[in-house]
C-alpha cells in the first residue's frame, strides 16, 4: 500500500496522479480508514472474525472478465460516492486505487492497493475507485451481513444521511481529541 495526495492534474483516472507528498497510515486511521498487510488468508480470516464479517466473495475487474461493459463500470466506480456499510477489500492480485476525501473534504488521498493489502473504508466516507493502467485487479469483498454493494453518489442531500453524519461527527471528535 502506498498513500499520497492526489495531484488533481488532468489525465486518465488510472494514472498514478502522484503528487510526491506521501500520507501516513496514522493519517489514514484519523480518516477512519483501516489498513493491514495480510500475507495469507489466515490473516484475513482473523480480521474478518474480529470485525464480524460473515460473508465474502471475489471480484475481478478487467476487460477480460467484464467485456464490453468494463470502461463504463470503471467510470461508474470512479464517481464519488459513499456506502451505508463499511467497504472491505482484500487485494488478491493486480493493483488499484481507492481515493478518499481528506478531513477538509476538498482534497483527495490516493491509496494504491497491491496484492496482500486489506483496506476498510468506514460507512459514510466519500470515496471512489479505479484500476491502474494495467486494467486488472482481483479482490475479495467482505461483508458483515449478506453481500450488498449500494453506492450513494454524492449529492447535497447526503449531508443529512445518518451514516454520513455519524462519520463526520466521529472525525470531528478525533480531531478534537488529538
Amino acid at each position: 500500500m502506498r498513500a499520497y495526495w492526489y495531484d488533481d492534474k488532468p489525465g486518465d483516472q488510472r494514472l498514478p496522479h502522484d503528487s510526491g507528498d506521501p500520507i501516513s497510515v496514522s493519517y489514514l486511521s484519523a480518516l477512519g480508514v483501516f489498513y493491514h498487510q495480510c500475507d495469507d488468508i489466515a490473516s484475513v480470516n482473523e480480521i474478518a472474525s474480529q470485525r464480524q464479517y460473515k460473508n465474502r466473495d471475489e471480484i475481478t475487474v478487467s476487460p477480460t472478465t467484464m467485456g464490453a461493459v468494463y470502461e463504463d463500470k470503471v467510470k461508474m466506480f470512479f464517481n464519488e460516492h459513499m456506502h451505508e456499510d463499511e467497504e472491505i477489500r482484500y487485494c488478491l492480485d493486480g493493483e488499484g486505487f481507492f481515493d478518499v476525501r481528506a478531513e477538509d473534504d476538498a482534497r483527495w488521498v490516493r491509496i494504491r492497493l497491491s496484492k496482500g493489502d486489506l483496506i476498510v473504508l468506514p460507512a459514510g466516507i466519500f470515496h471512489r475507485f479505479t484500476t491502474d493502467e494495467e486494467n486488472y485487479i482481483k479482490a475479495m469483498r467482505l461483508f458483515k451481513e449478506d453481500p450488498k454493494w449500494t453506492a450513494l453518489n454524492r449529492e447535497e442531500k447526503l449531508d443529512s444521511n445518518p451514516y454520513r453524519k455519524e462519520y463526520v461527527e466521529c472525525r470531528a471528535k478525533a480531531v478534537e481529541s488529538s
